[in-house]
């Protein structure tokens, strides 16, 4: 070890700029540090450039529409008439629908995996269902197709009529592909994203809280319902929040079963359409640059939608009591 005569002089022969940083700065930690921030601020760098990309691509669209192209309910390219409210209505419904039916089972296999299961099936079970995660969109797509659809179209549907049919949401004809099928294979999707992150939460959860309430005499179920799931609430609400930004931005499995019709109605059997699906589907035949630009619009409202949901989500989780624990 240097004695301080030795490191003052070591100091005093450093770089000016070197020395101004601090004394215990050392060069190769320094570049160390400067790349890293370089790569942060690209990941935002490259966000803001792709807001303003779309920003620009939409600007006929904004400049002719403004607000009323978010309430307009006509989407005509020929006459160059554009609104985006039945998109908005389609995207909505559908990921509300998903989350719906997805919340409860994704949460019922949290619970199960962290809190009842035997140790020896928790691993096993969180990698099938994290799998589903892995599984392409176009293979959900497919089965959707040749499984979901019929099976809506012949049994799901008619049953569903039959006995909930006073409502205007399942009235109407049985088609098999409409919001109902979009909703249901959104939900097989975003389950995995619940589920991991709903199981991650719960693990959160320090132990001495569980063994306290069971010590207090507690069952197993008032120990989840009064300890662990109201530590976890907000985590848990995060983890809902991102299976929305996930239902929000799917494109083609909901391309493929949601019907792409640019209406909106109260029936869950009627085909609607999404902001993700009109600009896959329409973006390749766009040709003026007032279509090219409404189709930009789409795009920035569903970017800054879901954007703002995967911040939410974030800041939700983050505050999650306590570090992760294996168990």
């Amino acid at each position: 070890m240097a004695a301080p005569a030795d490191r003052s002089s070591l100091i005093r022969s450093r770089p000016a700029w070197l020395r101004w940083l601090g004394q215990e700065v050392n060069p190769g930690d320094l570049v160390f540090r400067a790349l890293t921030a370089l790569f942060a601020a690209a990941i935002v760098g490259l966000v803001l450039a792709m807001a303003l990309e779309m920003a620009g691509a939409a600007r006929p669209s904004l400049e002719a529409f403004g607000f009323g192209f978010l309430v307009g309910m006509d989407w005509d390219p020929v006459r160059d008439h554009f609104g985006a409210l039945p998109f908005v209505y389609g995207t909505v419904v559908s990921s509300l629908l998903a989350l719906a039916i997805a919340v409860p089972v994704a949460l019922g296999v949290a619970i199960t995996l962290t809190e009842f299961a035997p140790p020896r099936l928790r691993a096993p079970v969180a990698f099938t269902v994290e799998l589903l995660a892995a599984v392409p969109s176009v293979v959900y797509g497919l089965w959707g197709i040749f499984v979901l659809a019929p099976l809506l179209r012949d049994t799901i549907e008619p049953a569903l009529a039959r006995t909930l049919g006073f409502l205007p949401f399942f009235q109407g004809p049985h088609q098999g592909f409409g919001l109902l099928a979009g909703a249901i294979v959104l939900a097989i999707m975003i389950l995995p994203t619940i589920a991991s992150v709903a199981r991650e939460v719960l693990l959160a959860v320090p132990d001495m809280y569980r063994e306290a309430a069971l010590g207090l005499g507690a069952t197993r179920w008032e120990c989840l319902r009064d300890v662990t799931l109201p530590m976890a609430r907000s985590g848990l609400m995060g983890a809902v929040i991102l299976g929305l930004g996930r239902a929000l931005g799917e494109t083609m499995a909901v391309t493929m079963l949601i019907g792409n019709r640019a209406e909106i109605s109260a029936s869950l059997f009627a085909p609607s359409y999404t902001l993700a699906s009109v600009i896959a589907n329409e973006f390749a035949e766009a040709t003026g640059d007032l279509y090219l630009g409404a189709l930009a619009e789409l795009g920035l409202v569903l970017f800054g939608v879901t954007l703002l949901l995967n911040i939410a989500a974030r800041v939700l989780v983050l505050r999650r009591p306590g570090p992760v624990g294996a168990r």
